[in-house]
């Protein structure tokens, strides 16, 4: 929620964590391709004994690929197959430009990976240019033998699980989680995993909480038949004991499963299972509470959180099915969850419902009915240029290997159809929209600062149905006591509901995200507001007398910095230990004091 941080995380088929571990790259670092190794072409352009037309070439470099990359692929398997060609081609920049943000990330570098179907990608912040400059040429080709030699190892693997009855995907997701020097038995136990914690739906309550919702909403009969598949496929390909490798069952004390769909305990229209919760009556408000991170977070790290705010489930909601746009988050909150309502009208839940006009120039091969999770960056001028000129260079329809080039890149970057052949990145007021805020809601700064403050929001619809059980119990109105407030989605999300604020308190650090709510504020509010600058400048003596002024607060609500838990910093993936995510301590402290001082039990 602070200006400065980034809480956009998390992905359907691939998934950083699978779900908690954070993965790192599994391909080595690629040598600069601007620069030709000795081994890789004689004079007048030869080839492997063959002399290439220079319209062959031309042709790919027009679609942006370095010369020296198109000759380099050439050699490796020559240029009678044009889809394979161009398939090995986008594979090589893709390394080539993850080396490049590799060597010139910021402190809080954006790490892109590998994009899926229905990928929700969460993105920390960085300056949104794809393609960094300043690389050392390189005259070694060292860097590109020992790549072929680790894609030929990873191959083989893959092979490998693919003959013990494993899917070619759950393997290669395996293999990125684990690295591709990892045992065949652990790859094996991974991907056992994963079909496991599919299966598992529901996750195991604590002893505050009830609900009707089966851990394993398959049956015991299937998890059983994984695991035994999955220890007789390591006793098979030498396999040991599990040793410190998380068990497949789900019942590691720090791992929580995510749901699947995750529509935390009921959303608006959504016919599943019912659910009840009782929390114990020192854990129930007021105050309430309301804290949101990202869904996908390090393993382990939703436990830590659990437990250190009363041991309450967390609620866990893709707003993917609530607006346009999917956005992974948990939640937790001893707010009721019965008698909720959701905002009307409601909001539009596919693209084209948003954006209709967009169905004119949108072609048959994008399927896409809705967007990634919204970013703190948007895509460079750059890429959309090369996207067009590779669609221009193509058929019609393009090639298989274009389309997936092109549909990559749009799902990487919630990219969206504006002219033929022409895609363009979602304007600040289009994100606005559908994160709920109202139209130029962040207008007034900068434009790279209205994107990352959106970014870093919360959706205005998602939070508002879970807080429209205030509506009746505060008829005249709320104190709210607004921890890393960023560009206002809690307050935004009140006023909606027509819930008056007699007094916020608000406590953020950005600059821009304070100008955003300020603007708001002065605009809508009749209420009282104060605003502190830093977290750590809110003592508890300065709680305490808060508290004395006001009567206390009805609702502590806020989202601490996701930087280290979102599943794109691989760099600085340190869960809640890490610089920016340990604010979260910052949050329980004051929650702590606020109850204890209003006669609640600490945590």
């Amino acid at each position: 929620m602070a200006g400065w941080t980034s809480d956009s995380d998390d992905s359907d088929k691939f998934e950083w964590d699978n779900d908690g571990v954070a993965e790192p790259s599994s391909a080595p670092a690629m040598r600069n391709f601007d620069s030709p190794g000795p081994s890789t072409l004689g004079s007048n352009e030869w080839i492997n004994g063959e002399v290439l037309p220079t319209s062959l070439i031309e042709r790919y470099v027009v679609m942006g690929f370095p010369k020296e990359m198109v000759m380099k692929s050439i050699k490796e398997i020559g240029h009678s197959d044009a889809d394979a060609l161009l398939e090995l081609l986008l594979t090589y920049k893709a390394l080539d430009d993850d080396d490049a943000g590799g060597n010139n990330h910021s402190t809080s570098g954006c790490i892109l990976p590998v994009v899926e179907d229905d990928d929700d990608l969460d993105f920390e912040n960085w300056d949104g240019d794809d393609d960094a400059g300043g690389r050392e040429s390189s005259s070694d080709d060292s860097g590109y033998e020992d790549f072929l030699r680790e894609m030929s190892e990873r191959d083989e693997k893959i092979k490998s699980l693919v003959n013990m009855g494993f899917s070619e995907d759950e393997s290669n997701e395996a293999i990125i989680r684990c690295g591709v020097d990892a045992d065949i038995c652990v790859l094996v136990d991974s991907v056992s995993a994963s079909r496991v914690a599919e299966d598992c739906h529901s996750r195991n309550l604590s002893d505050h909480q009830v609900t009707d919702r089966c851990f394993n909403s398959f049956g015991g009969r299937k998890k059983a038949r994984l695991m035994e598949e999955s220890r007789k496929k390591r006793k098979r390909y030498g396999g040991g004991g599990q040793g410190n490798r998380p068990s497949l069952d789900g019942s590691d004390e720090d791992s929580m499963p995510l749901p699947n769909p995750m529509v935390g305990f009921n959303l608006p229209g959504y016919s599943g299972p019912s659910v009840t919760r009782m929390l114990s009556k020192l854990d129930t408000g007021p105050p309430f509470f309301y804290y949101e991170n990202v869904a996908r977070a390090p393993k382990g790290e939703w436990a830590k959180i659990s437990r250190n705010m009363f041991d309450i489930q967390p609620e866990f909601v893709d707003s993917l099915h609530l607006c346009a746009a999917a956005r992974k988050r948990g939640y937790i909150h001893n707010l009721p969850i019965e008698n909720r309502s959701p905002l009307l009208p409601l909001p539009p839940k596919t693209i084209f419902e948003a954006f209709p006009h967009y169905k004119k120039w949108w072609p048959s091969w994008d399927t896409r009915t809705h967007l990634n999770c919204l970013q703190t960056c948007v895509a460079s001028a750059k890429l959309t240029d090369r996207i067009q000129r590779a669609l221009v260079s193509s058929s019609n329809p393009p090639t298989k290997s274009v389309q997936k080039y092109v549909m990559d890149e749009c799902k990487k970057w919630n990219l969206v159809w504006v002219g033929k052949n022409k895609v363009a990145p979602l304007e600040p007021d289009e994100m606005e929209y559908i994160l709920g805020f109202p139209r130029d809601h962040t207008r007034g700064v900068g434009k790279t600062q209205r994107y990352k403050s959106l970014g870093n929001s919360f959706q205005v619809d998602t939070v508002a149905y879970h807080l429209s059980v205030l509506r009746r119990m505060f008829p005249n109105g709320v104190c709210v006591l607004s921890l890393f407030t960023g560009i206002g989605g809690g307050e935004v999300a009140l006023h909606k509901l027509g819930i008056h604020m007699r007094v916020v308190v608000s406590v953020e650090i950005g600059e821009a995200s304070k100008k955003i709510f300020k603007s708001w504020w002065d605009q809508t509010q009749t209420g009282t507001l104060i605003e502190i600058t830093d977290v750590k400048s809110l003592t508890n003596d300065r709680v305490a007398s808060l508290i004395s002024q006001f009567g206390g607060f009805d609702l502590v609500i806020g989202g601490s910095p996701c930087n280290n838990l979102a599943g794109s910093n691989q760099h600085h993936r340190d869960g809640l230990e890490g610089k920016h995510s340990a604010l979260f301590y910052d949050y329980v402290r004051i929650l702590n004091f606020v109850k204890s001082a209003m006669g609640g039990r600490r945590m």
